[in-house]
C-alpha cells in the first residue's frame, strides 16, 4: 500500500510538472505571437511605381526622410529611360526617426539614399557598401527663432519658455543641437516646456500662432514675412547639408548620371532657395568622356 501511494504520489508530481511546462510553453508562444503582431513591419511605409522596362524582378530601392520627398523622387525616377532599362520597379521608403534608417544604412539595403554625412560616417556606409555622394545641399546654420525677443543662450532664459523642437532625432538644427545646448547648460530636459512638430513648417506654425515662444530651426527665405531677423540666435557653427548617395557596387555610370540629372531637376523645381542651390559631386560629362575613350 505504501509503495502504491509512493508511486501514485510521484505520478501526481510528474503530471503536475508536465502540465505546468505545457501551460508555460503555450503561454510563451501566445505571448510571442502577440508581441510579433504588435511590432509594425518596418518596410510598410513606402511607395512603389512601375517603370516602362522589362526587368520586372529588379527593384531600385530608395530611402528618404519624408513622404513628400519620396513622392517627388518616385515620380522622377519611374519615368526615366535609363532606370527603365535596368529596373522594373522603383520602391521608395521613408521614415522620420533615426531607428527608421538603421535597416537601410546598417545593412546597405538602399540603392539610393538621402542622408546626413555624419549619419553615413557613423554607419561607415561609404566604405562598407561603396555609397558615393552624387548631389548635396548647401551648408546651413541652426537658430533659435523667437516671436517677441532675441533668444539668450543661458539657463535662466529657457526655463520659463515654451520651446518648439522637431520630432526627428537625426535633425541637427531642430533636435540634436538644441538638446546638446540644453545639456551643456545643465538643463534637465524634463523641466522644459517642449512641444514637438513633425516638420520645420510645423514648427513655424507653432511659433506664428503663439503656441510656443521660440523654435529651433534654420532661417529660410520668406521667414521675414512672419518673423523678425532681429529675434534669431545661432545655436552653432554652420551644419553640412544632406547628400544623395548612390550605392556603386559596379561602375554603373549610366545610372549615376541619370539619377544626378533627375535630382538636379527636382532641386531646380523646388521653390525654396535652399534646395535650389546644390553641389554636384560627380561630373557626368567627364565620366561619359572617359567612357567614350
Amino acid at each position: 500500500m505504501l509503495t502504491y501511494q509512493a508511486f501514485f504520489g510521484k505520478r501526481v508530481i510528474v503530471t503536475f510538472l508536465c502540465t505546468v511546462f505545457v501551460a508555460m510553453f503555450y503561454l510563451g508562444n501566445t505571448s510571442l505571437k502577440r508581441v510579433d503582431e504588435s511590432i509594425p513591419v518596418f518596410l510598410e511605409i513606402s511607395k512603389t511605381c512601375k517603370t516602362k522596362g522589362k526587368a520586372f524582378d529588379n527593384n531600385l530601392i530608395i530611402y528618404v526622410p519624408s513622404e513628400a520627398v519620396a513622392k517627388q523622387v518616385s515620380n522622377k525616377l519611374c519615368k526615366d529611360n535609363v532606370v527603365a532599362k535596368q529596373y522594373g520597379n522603383v520602391i521608395v521608403h521613408w521614415g522620420y526617426k533615426l531607428g527608421d534608417s538603421v535597416e537601410f544604412l546598417g545593412k546597405g539595403v538602399a540603392d539610393l539614399i538621402l542622408a546626413k554625412e555624419n549619419i553615413m560616417q557613423a554607419f561607415m556606409a561609404e566604405s562598407t557598401y561603396n555609397y558615393q555622394a552624387v548631389l548635396g545641399y548647401s551648408n546651413y546654420t541652426a537658430f533659435f527663432i523667437s516671436l517677441k525677443d532675441k533668444p539668450k543662450l543661458n539657463k535662466l532664459y529657457f526655463l520659463d519658455k515654451k520651446i518648439g523642437l522637431l520630432d526627428y532625432p537625426t535633425s541637427r538644427s531642430g533636435h540634436i543641437l538644441p538638446k546638446s545646448l540644453f545639456k551643456n547648460l545643465k538643463i534637465n530636459i524634463d523641466n522644459l516646456d517642449i512641444t514637438y512638430a513633425n516638420s520645420h513648417e510645423g514648427l513655424r506654425e507653432l511659433l506664428a500662432s503663439g503656441k510656443v515662444d521660440l523654435i529651433a530651426s534654420y532661417w529660410k527665405q520668406g521667414d521675414e514675412e512672419q518673423f523678425s531677423k532681429n529675434y534669431i540666435m545661432p545655436i552653432s557653427d554652420p551644419i553640412s547639408g544632406s547628400k544623395w548617395y548612390l550605392k556603386m557596387d559596379v561602375e554603373n555610370t549610366d545610372l549615376l548620371c541619370a539619377v544626378q540629372k533627375k535630382l538636379l531637376e527636382l532641386a531646380q523645381e523646388n521653390e525654396a532657395t535652399y534646395f535650389n542651390h546644390v553641389k554636384l559631386f560627380k561630373s557626368c560629362q567627364n565620366i561619359m568622356s572617359k567612357k567614350a575613350l
